[in-house]
């Protein structure tokens, strides 16, 4: 009777567990049909789309095939000014600020008035310069009458020798003090209009720019007492500026002078280009560095010196059998695949990929030539993939 109870009870048990999971056998689990094992039909992992919806989601066509893929390097950079064209602008005589007309940010041209000081230095200068010319003059009149009394037997000879000497002394005194109002940026010809000039101009020293440009510093006011050393301007012409780029060591093989270089930065600044002009012959001690440089121009002011930007350097091109566009590249189930347009719609189609760039990508097995895939927009096949795996479907 025992025996009898218990064939009965597993009885009702396995009719109690056939109802809850039809699918259950001896050989498989609860709730897994024999029918679905393995791989699931090919048509459960189309995506089918039309015409118009292929359009409206923006999904471009690319059909398989060879290309050339382009290795490249990424380098950090920074912009510089060109010290080409950077000056520092000191008084060279000291003194007073008496005006003041450029502000920082202010654009210069070449010869352009800055500031005015005023220095009894520049007035002393000036003093010795006229003292020195009328001096020479009544040496040379005083030669003219000795050499020719010395000729006419009429003076001595001593007496033109010392007047010679003189001459030649008064010569060099006026040369030493030309030389030094030239240094002070005076030329030949405000020196030979000197001494019609008022005497209040003998201590206007006007500071001047030397080229184009714009000031980027300024150290002086109005009042200020300054000295002949002092950098009270600081003028650039950033027309150009310097791009130093870091190259690390391993990176050092695959960069050469005259490398075509593309620099780019935040968004909003245009990318430009350039080629390695200079590639420095030591390593930095400390980073363990190299500098590549590069002048760019920037005629919109765009490239502001201090600016960190990233130079991309095309260091190797190599040809392969199939080259896609990164965006081609979908992850499904943790594999890469790219949707390949078939008669029913789009199938996710496994593939190995190898070398690539920041656009392409090698394509080194699972997609032939003359397949066409979808380039771009490929992540909208996966999202509409993805919905028919939570029941969704995939006819669209």
């Amino acid at each position: 009777m025992k025996v009898r109870k218990k064939t009965i009870l597993f009885g009702a048990l396995l009719v109690l567990l056939w109802g809850v999971h039809p699918g259950y056998t001896e050989n498989h689990e609860p709730g897994e049909h024999p029918e679905k094992t393995g791989h699931e039909p090919h048509e459960d992992n189309v995506v089918r789309l039309s015409g118009a919806q292929i359009q409206e989601f923006g999904i471009e066509l690319a059909v398989a095939g060879s290309g050339t893929l382009s290795v490249h390097v990424s380098l950090p950079g920074e912009i510089v000014v060109n010290p080409d064209r950077f000056a520092h602008i000191v008084p060279r005589v000291s003194g007073v600020v008496r005006r003041v007309h450029k502000k920082l940010g202010d654009r210069v041209q070449a010869g352009e008035g800055m500031a005015v000081l005023e220095s009894r230095e520049l007035s002393d200068l000036k003093s010795a310069y006229l003292a020195a010319r009328e001096r020479l003059a009544l040496s040379e009149a005083t030669f003219q009458r000795e050499e020719k009394l010395w000729k006419d037997s009429i003076s001595s000879e001593r007496e033109y020798l010392e007047a010679k000497q003189a001459l030649a002394e008064g010569r060099i005194v006026l040369r030493s003090a030309e030389h030094k109002l030239y240094a002070l940026g005076f030329s030949e010809k405000h020196l030979s209009e000197l001494p019609a000039q008022p005497d209040v101009s003998f201590t206007r020293y006007e500071i001047t720019a030397p080229f184009v440009g714009r000031v980027i510093e300024k150290h002086i006011t109005l009042g200020e007492a300054v000295k002949d050393d002092a950098e009270i301007f600081s003028v650039a012409d950033l027309s150009t500026v310097w791009v130093n780029l870091t190259v690390y060591q391993k990176d050092l093989p695959s960069i050469r002078m005259g490398q075509q270089v593309e620099v780019s930065a935040r968004e909003g600044i245009q990318k430009a280009s350039g080629r390695i002009a200079y590639i420095s012959p030591i390593i930095d001690e400390e980073s363990r560095t190299a500098t590549a440089r590069l002048v760019l121009p920037n005629s919109k002011g765009h490239w502001r010196p201090g600016l960190f930007i990233i130079g991309k350097i095309a260091v190797e091109s190599l040809f392969v059998p199939i080259l896609v566009l990164k965006t081609a590249i979908q992850t499904v189930a943790e594999k890469p695949v790219v949707f390949v347009q078939e008669e029913e719609g789009f199938e996710p189609q496994l593939v190995k990929t190898g070398r690539g760039n920041e656009t392409h990508i090698e394509i080194l097995s699972g997609l032939r030539p003359g397949q066409t895939y979808a380039a771009k927009g490929a992540f909208t096949l996966k999202a509409q993939l993805s919905k028919g795996d939570f029941g969704e479907g995939h006819s669209h």
